[in-house]
Protein backbone atom coordinates (compact mmCIF):
# COMPACT_ATOMS: atom_id res chain seq x y z
CA UNK A 1 0.00 0.00 0.00
CA UNK A 2 1.41 3.45 -0.68
CA UNK A 3 0.69 6.82 0.41
CA UNK A 4 -3.23 7.28 -0.28
CA UNK A 5 -4.13 3.64 0.75
CA UNK A 6 -2.00 4.29 4.14
CA UNK A 7 -3.94 7.51 4.83
CA UNK A 8 -7.08 5.93 3.90
CA UNK A 9 -6.81 3.01 6.39
CA UNK A 10 -5.87 5.25 9.24
CA UNK A 11 -8.67 5.43 11.96
CA UNK A 12 -9.39 9.51 12.36
CA UNK A 13 -6.73 9.86 14.81
CA UNK A 14 -4.34 12.46 13.92
CA UNK A 15 -1.40 11.25 15.57
CA UNK A 16 -2.32 7.46 13.91
CA UNK A 17 -2.19 9.60 10.95
CA UNK A 18 1.04 11.10 11.00
CA UNK A 19 3.05 8.23 12.28
CA UNK A 20 1.05 6.33 8.91
CA UNK A 21 2.43 8.23 6.93
CA UNK A 22 5.50 9.43 7.72
CA UNK A 23 6.50 5.42 8.73
CA UNK A 24 8.73 4.74 6.12
CA UNK A 25 10.86 7.58 6.73
CA UNK A 26 11.51 6.54 9.97
CA UNK A 27 14.55 4.36 10.71
CA UNK A 28 16.08 2.73 14.18
CA UNK A 29 16.36 5.38 17.45
CA UNK A 30 14.68 7.74 15.13
CA UNK A 31 11.65 5.99 16.99
CA UNK A 32 11.93 6.85 20.28
CA UNK A 33 11.42 10.76 19.71
CA UNK A 34 7.77 10.65 18.94
CA UNK A 35 4.93 11.04 21.18
CA UNK A 36 2.79 7.28 21.49
CA UNK A 37 -0.01 8.65 19.52
CA UNK A 38 2.55 8.41 16.64
CA UNK A 39 4.76 5.17 17.43
CA UNK A 40 1.30 3.46 17.14
CA UNK A 41 0.24 5.34 13.99
CA UNK A 42 4.06 3.73 12.83
CA UNK A 43 3.45 0.50 14.40
CA UNK A 44 0.28 0.75 12.32
CA UNK A 45 1.48 1.09 8.62
CA UNK A 46 4.40 -2.11 9.33
CA UNK A 47 1.25 -3.76 10.08
CA UNK A 48 -0.58 -2.88 7.24
CA UNK A 49 2.73 -3.31 5.16
CA UNK A 50 3.35 -6.99 6.61
CA UNK A 51 -0.39 -8.05 5.85
CA UNK A 52 0.61 -6.64 2.10
CA UNK A 53 3.65 -8.15 1.61
CA UNK A 54 2.40 -11.34 2.64
CA UNK A 55 -0.74 -11.59 1.32
CA UNK A 56 -1.64 -14.18 -1.97
CA UNK A 57 -2.72 -11.55 -3.90
CA UNK A 58 -0.23 -8.58 -3.61
CA UNK A 59 1.79 -11.44 -4.40
CA UNK A 60 0.34 -12.67 -7.50
CA UNK A 61 0.48 -9.00 -8.41
CA UNK A 62 4.12 -8.70 -7.35
CA UNK A 63 4.93 -11.52 -9.60
CA UNK A 64 3.54 -10.45 -12.95
CA UNK A 65 6.31 -7.64 -12.89
CA UNK A 66 9.40 -9.68 -11.16
CA UNK A 67 11.63 -10.70 -13.83
CA UNK A 68 11.52 -7.10 -15.17
CA UNK A 69 11.83 -5.26 -12.25
CA UNK A 70 12.59 -7.47 -8.90
CA UNK A 71 12.72 -6.01 -5.61
CA UNK A 72 10.81 -2.83 -7.21
CA UNK A 73 7.74 -4.99 -7.89
CA UNK A 74 6.23 -4.79 -4.25
CA UNK A 75 7.25 -0.63 -4.78
CA UNK A 76 4.81 -0.70 -7.89
CA UNK A 77 2.13 -2.77 -7.26
CA UNK A 78 1.81 -0.45 -4.23
CA UNK A 79 1.13 2.61 -6.61
CA UNK A 80 -0.77 0.42 -8.61
CA UNK A 81 -3.21 -0.26 -6.15
CA UNK A 82 -3.33 3.30 -5.04
CA UNK A 83 -4.37 4.34 -8.61
CA UNK A 84 -7.26 2.00 -8.50
CA UNK A 85 -8.02 3.27 -5.18
CA UNK A 86 -8.05 7.03 -6.50
CA UNK A 87 -10.11 6.11 -9.96
CA UNK A 88 -12.72 4.24 -7.71
CA UNK A 89 -12.54 5.94 -4.48
CA UNK A 90 -16.25 6.90 -4.07
CA UNK A 91 -17.25 2.82 -4.20
CA UNK A 92 -14.79 3.13 -1.31
CA UNK A 93 -15.33 6.64 0.79
CA UNK A 94 -18.51 8.91 1.56
CA UNK A 95 -16.22 11.78 1.56
CA UNK A 96 -14.89 13.10 -1.87
CA UNK A 97 -11.41 12.47 -2.70
CA UNK A 98 -10.27 15.91 -3.62
CA UNK A 99 -12.00 16.96 -0.06
CA UNK A 100 -10.37 13.93 1.77
CA UNK A 101 -6.93 14.64 0.27
CA UNK A 102 -7.13 18.27 1.21
CA UNK A 103 -8.05 17.68 4.74
CA UNK A 104 -4.87 15.31 4.90
CA UNK A 105 -2.74 17.51 3.33
CA UNK A 106 -3.91 20.00 5.78
CA UNK A 107 -3.26 18.16 8.73
CA UNK A 108 0.57 17.37 7.36
CA UNK A 109 1.18 21.48 6.72
CA UNK A 110 0.01 21.65 10.45
CA UNK A 111 2.32 19.11 11.96
CA UNK A 112 4.68 20.04 9.10
CA UNK A 113 7.84 20.20 12.11
CA UNK A 114 7.00 17.13 13.46
CA UNK A 115 7.91 15.28 10.23
CA UNK A 116 11.21 13.68 9.21
CA UNK A 117 13.74 14.90 7.03
CA UNK A 118 12.62 12.82 4.36
CA UNK A 119 9.12 13.35 4.95
CA UNK A 120 9.49 16.80 4.79
CA UNK A 121 11.57 16.97 1.55
CA UNK A 122 8.84 14.77 -0.37
CA UNK A 123 5.34 16.60 1.02
CA UNK A 124 6.02 20.11 -0.45
CA UNK A 125 6.12 18.19 -3.86
CA UNK A 126 3.37 15.73 -3.13
CA UNK A 127 0.86 18.80 -2.85
CA UNK A 128 2.58 20.73 -5.38
CA UNK A 129 1.62 17.66 -7.94
CA UNK A 130 -1.06 16.72 -5.81
CA UNK A 131 -0.08 12.79 -6.31
CA UNK A 132 -2.64 11.25 -4.16
CA UNK A 133 -5.57 12.56 -6.20
CA UNK A 134 -3.41 12.07 -9.53
CA UNK A 135 -2.66 8.83 -9.25
CA UNK A 136 -5.57 8.24 -10.51
CA UNK A 137 -4.65 8.84 -14.14
CA UNK A 138 -1.44 7.55 -16.34
CA UNK A 139 0.05 10.85 -17.11
CA UNK A 140 0.53 11.96 -13.50
CA UNK A 141 0.92 7.84 -12.45
CA UNK A 142 3.85 8.12 -14.76
CA UNK A 143 5.40 11.16 -13.66
CA UNK A 144 5.45 9.66 -10.22
CA UNK A 145 7.12 6.56 -11.68
CA UNK A 146 9.57 8.97 -13.34
CA UNK A 147 10.66 10.46 -10.08
CA UNK A 148 11.22 6.97 -8.70
CA UNK A 149 13.47 5.74 -11.23
CA UNK A 150 15.72 8.84 -11.17
CA UNK A 151 16.40 8.27 -7.30
CA UNK A 152 17.03 4.77 -7.64
CA UNK A 153 19.67 6.30 -10.97
CA UNK A 154 17.04 4.47 -13.52
CA UNK A 155 18.42 1.34 -11.98
CA UNK A 156 14.65 0.25 -11.21
CA UNK A 157 13.11 1.12 -14.54
CA UNK A 158 10.30 2.47 -12.41
CA UNK A 159 10.07 4.98 -15.44
CA UNK A 160 8.12 1.91 -17.91
CA UNK A 161 5.67 0.74 -15.17
CA UNK A 162 2.90 2.32 -16.69
CA UNK A 163 3.42 0.51 -19.54
CA UNK A 164 2.60 -2.94 -17.27
CA UNK A 165 -0.15 -1.20 -15.79
CA UNK A 166 -1.65 -0.74 -19.29
CA UNK A 167 -0.72 -4.30 -20.48
CA UNK A 168 -2.23 -6.23 -17.83
CA UNK A 169 -4.63 -3.68 -17.15
CA UNK A 170 -7.91 -5.89 -15.80
CA UNK A 171 -5.82 -8.20 -14.34
CA UNK A 172 -4.16 -5.57 -11.59
CA UNK A 173 -7.55 -4.31 -11.25
CA UNK A 174 -9.14 -7.84 -10.54
CA UNK A 175 -6.53 -8.43 -7.80
CA UNK A 176 -6.52 -4.99 -6.32
CA UNK A 177 -10.64 -5.70 -5.86
CA UNK A 178 -10.41 -8.77 -4.52
CA UNK A 179 -7.18 -7.46 -2.17
CA UNK A 180 -8.69 -4.36 -1.09
CA UNK A 181 -11.87 -5.65 1.16
CA UNK A 182 -9.24 -8.02 2.64
CA UNK A 183 -7.07 -5.18 3.83
CA UNK A 184 -9.90 -2.86 5.24
CA UNK A 185 -11.48 -5.73 7.20
CA UNK A 186 -7.79 -6.71 8.51
CA UNK A 187 -7.25 -3.18 9.49
CA UNK A 188 -10.04 -2.27 11.49
CA UNK A 189 -9.46 -5.74 13.30
CA UNK A 190 -5.92 -4.12 14.82
CA UNK A 191 -5.51 -2.90 18.09
CA UNK A 192 -3.74 0.26 16.65
CA UNK A 193 -7.69 0.95 14.94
Amino acid sequence: MNFLAHLYLSPQKEEIILGNFIADAVKGKLFDTYSEGIQKGILFHREIDRFTDQHPIFKTSCERLYPKYFRYSGVIVDIYYDHFLAKYWNEYHDQDLKEFVARAYHLLIHNFKLLPPRSKRLLPFMIAQNWLVNYSNFKDLNRVFGGMSRRTNNHSRMDEAVYELKAHYADFEKEFRAFFPEIIKFTKTSEFY
